[in-house]
C-alpha cells in the first residue's frame, strides 16, 4: 500500500502512519525529554507527516514542540485536542469523558479560545492545522456558541481546520455532525477488536468529505501480543487497570486465536494490526504511539507493505471482533 493519503478538504498529502503523542504525556510511564523529542524527530524523519497530540497528554505539547523547533523538514501536519473541563463532583463518576455532560460544563464560553492559545504557544506555532474537541456528545449541536468559537478561530487564521474526537465505542454520536458539513475531521477507535467506526461512522465521512483519523489501532499496545500471564506493567503507566478489568486470561485467548495469521499475512501481530488499520478507504490516518525507539523502524515498515489480502481483511473484522470497553466494565469492579 501506498504510504500517503490526501486530507480530504485541502488534497495535501498526510501519512497513513500518524504519530500519536500521548506517548509524550508520562502516561506509558517515564522517560527522558530528550528521548522523547528524538522519537519525534525519528519518526518524522521516517516519512511520518502527521502528529496528533492534545492539551490533556501533559507536556506532549511542549515537547512536540521542541521537535518542531529542531526539525528543518517540511512542516508536519500538527493536530491537537481543546481540555475539557472536568465535570463538577455531582456529576457520576466518568462523566464528561465516558458519559454525557452539557456542553457549558465541558466548555465554557471563551476556553475554546485560551486552550488554542495555549496550544500554539506550547507548540511553538502560529496556526493549528486541526483543533479537536476532546470531548463531543451528539445533543451539543443543540447549542451554536461552541461551533461560533471554533469557526471564529478558523477566520482569524488561529486554526485551519476543525474537528470532534468520538468516544471509545460510540462511533455512532459523530454521524449527525458529518452529515452537516460543519467538521474537517473526526478522530476514532479503530481496531481489529473494535472495527465498528467501519460499519457506520467512516464510510458517512468518506461521503461527505470528512478526515477519519483512527485512533487506539493497536488496543494500547495489546494487538502486540506483550501481555502475557506474568506480564508486570510498571507503576504510572495507565495500562495497569487497561487489561485487567476482565481475566487477563480472556484477552490472552482472543490475542492467541490471532496467532494464526502469522508468519503467512504478516511477520507480527503488530504489522497485523497496523495493516488492518490503515486499509479501509476512508481512513486518513491511523495514529499510534512511537514513543519507544525501537518500535518506530518496525511500525513504519509495516505501513509501507502491501495491504491484506480482502478475505483476510473481513476475517478479522468479522470473525475476531470483539467490543470490549474498558469504561464500562470499570463501572461493575
Amino acid at each position: 500500500m501506498g504510504t500517503n493519503n490526501v486530507f480530504p478538504r485541502s488534497g495535501e498529502r498526510i501519512s497513513k502512519l500518524g504519530f500519536g503523542a500521548m506517548g509524550l504525556s508520562g502516561s506509558f510511564g517515564s522517560y527522558d525529554d530528550e528521548y522523547l523529542i528524538r522519537s519525534v524527530l525519528l519518526a518524522l524523519d521516517g516519512g511520518i507527516n502527521f502528529i496528533d497530540t492534545a492539551r490533556a497528554y501533559g507536556r506532549s505539547e511542549e515537547l512536540v514542540g521542541k521537535a518542531l523547533q529542531q526539525w528543518t523538514g517540511e512542516r508536519p501536519f500538527v493536530a491537537t485536542k481543546v481540555a475539557a473541563q472536568p465535570a463538577p463532583a455531582s456529576y457520576p463518576p466518568g462523566s464528561g469523558w465516558h458519559a454525557p455532560v452539557p456542553v457549558e460544563v465541558a466548555y465554557p464560553r471563551g476556553m475554546l479560545r485560551a486552550s488554542v492559545l495555549d496550544s500554539l504557544q506550547q507548540l511553538g506555532l502560529e496556526q493549528l492545522d486541526l483543533i479537536q474537541l476532546h470531548q463531543y456528545w451528539a445533543h451539543w449541536d443543540d447549542s451554536d456558541y461552541w461551533m461560533e468559537e471554533l469557526l471564529r478561530l478558523q477566520e482569524e487564521g488561529l486554526v485551519r481546520y476543525i474537528g470532534i474526537s468520538v468516544p471509545d465505542h460510540r462511533h455512532e454520536l459523530a454521524i449527525a455532525l458529518v452529515r452537516s458539513g460543519k467538521i474537517d475531521a473526526v478522530q476514532t477507535l479503530f481496531n481489529i477488536f473494535d472495527p465498528l467506526a467501519l460499519d457506520c461512522l467512516i464510510p458517512i465521512c468518506r461521503q461527505h468529505q470528512v478526515a477519519v483519523i483512527a485512533r487506539i489501532i493497536l488496543d494500547e499496545g495489546g494487538l502486540t501480543g506483550f501481555l502475557k500471564a506474568d506480564t508486570h506493567i510498571a507503576e504510572g503507566d495507565f495500562r495497569a487497570n487497561y487489561f485487567d478489568v476482565l481475566p487477563r486470561s480472556i484477552y490472552i485467548d482472543k490475542i492467541n486465536a490471532l496467532q494464526t495469521f502469522i508468519p503467512q499475512y504478516a511477520e507480527s501481530l503488530a504489522e497485523l494490526a497496523i495493516r488492518f488499520a490503515l486499509q479501509p478507504e476512508g481512513i486518513t490516518t491511523a495514529i499510534t504511539s512511537m514513543h519507544v525507539h525501537e518500535f518506530i523502524r518496525p511500525n513504519l515498515e509495516a505501513a509501507a507493505r502491501p495491504e491484506l489480502p480482502q478475505e483476510v481483511f473481513e476475517l478479522l473484522r468479522n470473525k475476531h471482533r470483539w467490543i470490549r470497553n474498558f469504561y464500562q466494565a470499570r463501572r461493575y469492579l
